[in-house]
């Protein structure tokens, strides 16, 4: 199969996670036709994005002279308007286009979108309050859940591994982690190996389970 990721994307609402969505993939140079049924929103954005336009996208025709079927994908970015949302949803099922994205407000609006044909189903608000609370109420400076119990975290190294080379630290054995990259101050993110050192300051990469990282993250 070729490789679709550089393929062009449209993108159908233009809300705050349909136009950052918009325009991240504009700036990294993917061809992007974004479509919003709102004339101010998008002679707001008409500068930053290339290909937009104001259309209705519960309208199957308006979709077809738009050229929408010619694509490869498509992200559902509409949020507030369920049942606009699952329309368009359902016509680009309608329309065949491979790989459709659909941004969700609920686990039922969620569910709806599954059922209704969408290959992928984000949960933006969601995600973000989840990947926050963790930031809060721990140590961890980021945290990414790269799986339903997977998770990536980046966090200062505790005292007991400091200045203690990572293959003598016995660190996964103890804890089920792993460091993967290291950050020393001012300095740029480079690979852990087993003679890698931490430091006081330095910023590290962990990888594991969710609860093993984040019981990682806190240790002192």
């Amino acid at each position: 199969m070729a490789d679709k990721r550089n393929d062009p994307v449209v993108v159908i609402g233009l809300g705050r996670f349909g136009s950052s969505l918009a325009l991240e993939l504009a700036r990294r140079g993917t061809e992007v036709l974004a479509i919003d049924s709102r004339p101010k929103k998008v002679q707001s954005l008409a500068g930053q994005i290339t290909n937009i336009a104001a259309a209705d996208a519960t309208d199957i025709e308006a979709l077809r002279q738009l050229g929408v079927p010619d694509f490869f994908r498509a992200v559902v970015a509409i949020g507030s308007d369920l049942e606009a949302s699952i329309l368009a949803t359902s016509l680009l099922v309608e329309l065949e286009l491979e790989d459709i994205w659909a941004k969700a407000v609920s686990r039922q609006h969620g569910q709806i979108l599954n059922r209704i044909g969408a290959h992928h189903v984000v949960f933006p608000e969601h995600d973000m309050g989840e990947r926050v609370a963790h930031m809060v109420s721990g140590r961890m400076l980021d945290y990414l859940e790269v799986d339903e119990d997977f998770a990536l975290v980046k966090t200062h190294p505790p005292k007991e591994f400091v200045g203690v080379p990572l293959g003598e630290s016995k660190l996964r054995r103890k804890y089920g982690v792993t460091i993967v990259a290291v950050k020393s101050p001012g300095e740029e993110f480079t690979y852990a190996t087993p003679d890698t050192e931490l430091s006081y300051g330095d910023i590290v990469l962990v990888s594991g389970r969710s609860d093993n990282v984040e019981r990682f993250a806190e240790l002192p």
